[in-house]
């Protein structure tokens, strides 16, 4: 599914304009970027919650060259499904 599907599924299901769905979106997707640059996890109740995950500098190699090259550390976002979805989509 797009974003454009997601949005349009969301005004249908809701009753409201296509506009007023993305603009909705937006917001819930602004508001998880934010809590989780400022380090904190956001929980949807039956659904998931987004995490921070710290992974550790590591060597790699290139597979084009097979030349050995450090990558670093980083923090990535993490999901972690709830309940109720891990049993609808079994």
């Amino acid at each position: 599914m797009t974003k454009e599907e997601l949005i349009a599924k969301m005004a249908a299901s809701a009753g409201i304009t296509k506009v007023a769905a993305g603009t909705a979106l937006e917001a819930l997707t602004g508001a998880v970027t934010s809590s989780l640059k400022k380090g904190k996890r956001v929980s949807l109740v039956n659904f998931g919650t987004f995490t921070i995950s710290k992974r550790k500098a590591r060597m790699g190699r290139n597979p084009r060259t097979g030349e050995s090259l450090r990558i670093p550390a980083a923090k990535v976002p993490k999901f972690s499904a709830g309940k109720e979805l891990r049993s609808a989509v079994k």
